[in-house]
């Protein structure tokens, strides 16, 4: 019987976001049936990257491999944010994979480009997407008009979905992976503070969470304040789990409490990997567990702790404060949950639902506030209810804390997990029905060849560069791009630079739709008879390379050669008997986890030779003119 395929966009796996922890723990849970063929398609990600052949599934990237096709798109900030999401390969990826599923998994405005799509509502498409605000977004309500599986994180939007009368919506929670997670014997608890140098007796309270504005620090700052002030004798420290380089000034707003002396974080090694929870000195500082210098660095999403060690810093904490203004559904929650603390979350958002009697929190009350320019409801957290609370937990019998852990697990267990969430997935993907597509759709219209009529308004011009340009007849007054471009104007940027800027991202784009990524430059019958010779540049280099290529194709006779060169310097080696095919280089080609493979990695090339790192690399092969050649070395 022939396997599902699915087609699941989202972040990388492997990343720390919370897409990415979502989308490992389901994909696992996909893979682990042996019924689906899993493709990966991962935000922000270059197509090639090589650490995406670290998945057992299939993954790819949906960012182009080359700098210099990067560089063009990120001068368009609006541009940038829909690649970044997907947008740039997705038709491709569509066409070349073939889908029975699609599922895109991201924030909405970073998912409803592929509603437009021709091919969307000819396969079983669905979108699971978070909504952390009320008014709900319009972008939002416009899309669960289109599309028939629409699913969102959290109970809180749901609601208000069906209210609006979207009944078809249906809350499924993000994965969770209980097995991570879990409460550590007093002993070991007690071993952990002794090797952080906390002592037994500290009141650690405990935040895990990305360092972004919409995660209420001040408040949380103030209220610890408040429960120490009130509490004088307690030994109350306040464990922030967070990178301290972006988001809250943490450190300045700390001294404004008085509460600079009770923060402590977690470092983790660039070198060794090792962690530790300090109090916090610096965002680059030595590593007093092997001394490498300025390696020790608080986490973030893009560098920070296993899951194993994140585990042990929950277990430091006696009590676990989740102050936000809004959130999708806040995965720390949870995780504190399976680790048994008593959690204090703002009843506000996913927070209702973290709230809910069989979740065994303590709710913290908050007064409403309106974002400026959404003028979405967002929630401030009361300090006093901070201070509140955290009293009350601090005198809580240790027998009902206990009691509220396992619990607030077991609340976790039912609802998170993917035993739970990942069947629901599975059963849901297995009765959609099966769709017939010859996945020929048209290509994007853009046009690099437009001629711009004269339009004095800058507004009504730039949007007509979108629209009969770029193909983008959606993009209006409130979008990045627009207003990039409007405030680019204001600045002097001379109209013809614009327009120049709109064509190239066209030709990009026309020449981005006859080709795909790498994989396309390989023939498809010669997997594992295939060797490349790379030599990026200059010239002379690459003419001298040519040499060798008689002797790699005698001592390799059944294998294709092909030579990776920068796309300037084909002429040099087209023609050559020897060689199989002219390939451009890419900067991945520099590790050979890219280009061999490595673990499930399988690679491209059997052998990849690489001789430009010993002459364009690391220059190994001067020896002050006194070496004596012993011998060719026919790379």
């Amino acid at each position: 019987m022939k396997k599902k395929k699915i087609v699941f966009q989202s972040d990388f796996s492997l990343g720390k976001t919370g897409f990415g922890r979502n989308a490992r723990a389901l994909l696992k849970y996909l893979y682990a049936l042996d019924k689906y063929e899993i493709v990966h398609y991962c935000c922000g990600t270059p197509y090639s990257e090589p650490f995406l052949g670290k998945t057992p599934w299939k993954s790819i990237g949906c960012l182009p491999d080359s700098p210099q096709e990067r560089e063009t798109l990120n001068k368009d900030p609006y541009h940038a944010k829909r690649a970044s999401y997907g947008e740039y390969y997705l038709d491709k990826v569509i066409k070349e994979e073939k889908p029975d599923v699609y599922m895109a998994v991201q924030d909405i405005w970073g998912v409803d480009f592929a509603i437009q799509k021709p091919w969307f509502d000819k396969i079983n498409s669905i979108i699971w997407t978070t909504l952390d605000s009320l008014p709900i977004l319009p972008s939002a309500m416009t899309a669960a008009k289109k599309v028939e599986h629409f699913w969102i994180w959290s109970d809180f939007a749901t609601k208000a979905m069906h209210k609006a009368g979207f009944d078809h919506i249906k809350t499924v929670h993000g994965v969770v992976e209980p097995e991570f997670f879990r409460k550590l014997p007093p002993q070991k608890r007690k071993k952990l503070k002794e090797q952080h140098n906390l002592n037994e007796t500290d009141f650690i309270v405990g935040f895990v969470f990305r360092n972004q504005l919409r995660k209420s620090v001040p408040n949380l700052l103030e209220g610890f304040k408040k429960f120490k002030d009130k509490n004088p004798k307690i030994d109350a420290k306040l464990l922030l789990h967070t990178h301290f380089g972006e988001g809250w000034n943490i450190l300045k707003l700390a001294k404004e409490y008085g509460v600079e002396e009770d923060i402590l974080t977690t470092y983790v090694c660039r070198e060794c990997h090792r962690y530790s929870v300090a109090s916090f000195t610096g965002q680059e500082v030595d590593c007093d567990m092997c001394d490498a210098k300025k390696a020790l660095t608080t986490t973030s999403v893009s560098y920070g702790v296993t899951e194993e060690q994140l585990n042990e810093v929950y277990n430091l904490m006696d009590v676990y404060c989740h102050p936000f203004t809004s959130g999708g559904q806040e995965i720390p929650i949870q995780e504190a949950k399976l680790a048994e603390l008593i959690t204090l979350v703002t009843s506000y958002s996913c927070g209702e639902e973290m709230c809910c009697d069989e979740a065994y929190s303590l709710p913290l009350d908050w007064t409403e506030y309106r974002e400026h320019g959404t003028e979405f409801i967002k929630a401030s957290t009361s300090p006093i209810s901070i201070a509140k609370q955290l009293d009350k937990v601090y005198k809580m019998k240790p027998a009902k804390k206990e009691q509220w852990g396992k619990k607030a697990r077991e609340w976790v267990v039912k609802n998170f997990s993917p035993d739970v969430v990942g069947k629901f997935i599975e059963e849901y993907i297995d009765n959609l029905p099966t769709k017939e597509y010859d996945f020929e759709f048209e290509k994007p219209k853009q046009n690099p060849d437009y001629q711009v009529p004269t339009i004095k308004d800058d507004a009504e011009w730039v949007l007509h560069l979108y629209k009969h340009i770029l193909d983008r007849s959606t993009v209006d007054e409130d979008d990045e791009g627009f207003k990039y471009w409007m405030g680019q104007i204001k600045k002097g940027v001379d109209r013809v630079d614009v327009e120049k800027y709109f064509k190239k991202v066209a030709e990009n784009d026309a020449q981005n739709n006859d080709k795909m990524p790498f994989k396309s430059c390989l023939d498809d019958d010669d997997e594992g008879k295939r060797l490349a010779f790379i030599m990026p540049e200059s010239l002379g280099d690459i003419f001298m390379s040519t040499s060798l290529f008689r002797s790699i194709k005698e001592i390799y006779p059944e294998y294709n050669l092909y030579v990776a060169v920068k796309p300037e310097y084909f002429a040099a080696v087209q023609g050559n008997p020897y060689v199989h095919k002219v390939i451009p280089y890419l900067p991945q080609m520099d590790h050979f986890t890219f280009t061999e493979g490595a673990g499930e990695n399988t690679g491209y090339f059997e052998v990849a030779f690489t001789p430009y790192f010993n002459t364009q690399r690391q220059m190994c092969y001067t020896h002050n003119a006194k070496d004596k050649i012993a011998y060719d070395l026919a790379y």
